[in-house]
């Protein structure tokens, strides 16, 4: 997965201008403009880094003047007290950058520590681990990139990816059927359809109109093995709602295809990371 070079530096631009506005009132008014200094990023937990790059052009956009040598890459397992990158350069650039690229670093690492436990969770058994919609304003693509990296895969993208029936599609419209028949009438071949549901009753509705993919809502395990069994594998089934890093084995193993989570995204622990200037 690429992401466009014009799509993050507008993250990082947006960022540095919130946090640095006209000057930085301490490293202007205290450090020469020819100063030089090195430094590190430690790890100081166990996890995987993600969002390296993004780091490396924060400075690359404050200054320009800073040599960034990564060490350990997007995707690599760190423990506490890794080195995971040295920098060598001015010490204005490196000091106004630091924030910003900790920030971004430290919460695409967040990201794709807790997905990758979720992964490693249900290794073994037939579902993939998902993200969802629930991402924070302006930073979408960037945290679906670290769920990735993280090892699991990316739910749809915006609400034009797929026509994803939710319960309140369907109550103000009336019912599956006739949400599911409207669609087809003026979607494209292209465009798959997936319905949420609450219970069984609705699980075979949806599969009486031939949906590509249903969304088992809160269901219980029991509920959800049902689900399986009635599905016999004509759609994809989806488990979603109340599912956490503890639980998520035993949601895996009732069979379902998909297991996405919110929580990877809305409310993922940022991963300890911290830059050293070295004396």
């Amino acid at each position: 997965m690429k992401l466009l070079q014009c799509y993050i530096d507008n993250i990082i631009k947006t960022a540095l201008m919130e946090d640095i506005n006209y000057i930085d009132a301490a490293a202007d008014n205290l450090i020469p403009a020819d100063h030089k200094s090195s430094a590190y990023y430690v790890a100081k937990d166990t996890g995987v880094v993600c969002g390296i790059e993004v780091a490396k052009r924060v400075f690359e956009l404050v200054g320009e003047d800073v040599e960034f040598n990564i060490l350990l890459g997007d995707g690599s397992k760190v423990r506490k007290g890794d080195i995971i990158a040295e920098l060598k350069g001015s010490t204005l650039t490196l000091l106004k950058g630091e924030r910003t690229a900790l920030n971004i670093l430290q919460h695409m690492s967040g990201i794709a520590t807790a997905t990758n436990k979720c992964v490693e969770a249900v290794a073994g058994t037939n579902a993939s681990v998902t993200d969802t919609r629930k991402t924070l304003p302006g930073l979408r693509a960037l945290q679906k990139y670290a769920v990735t990296v993280g090892g699991g895969k990316n739910h749809r993208f915006n609400l034009s990816d797929a026509a994803m029936l939710k319960d309140n599609h369907i109550d103000a419209y009336g019912g599956i059927t006739a949400a599911v028949k409207a669609l087809r009438e003026k979607i494209g071949h292209t465009v798959k359809i997936e319905v949420e549901v609450r219970n069984l009753v609705e699980l075979r509705e949806a599969l009486e109109n031939k949906v590509e993919i249903i969304m088992l809502d809160n269901m219980s395990c029991e509920e959800m093995k049902q689900a399986v069994d009635i599905t016999a594998g004509r759609a994809l089934l989806e488990a979603s709602g109340n599912i956490t890093s503890e639980n998520i084995r035993t949601v895996a193993e009732t069979g379902v295809d998909i297991i996405s989570l919110g929580a990877l995204t809305h409310s993922v622990k940022c991963f300890d990371i911290s830059m050293k200037i070295k004396k």
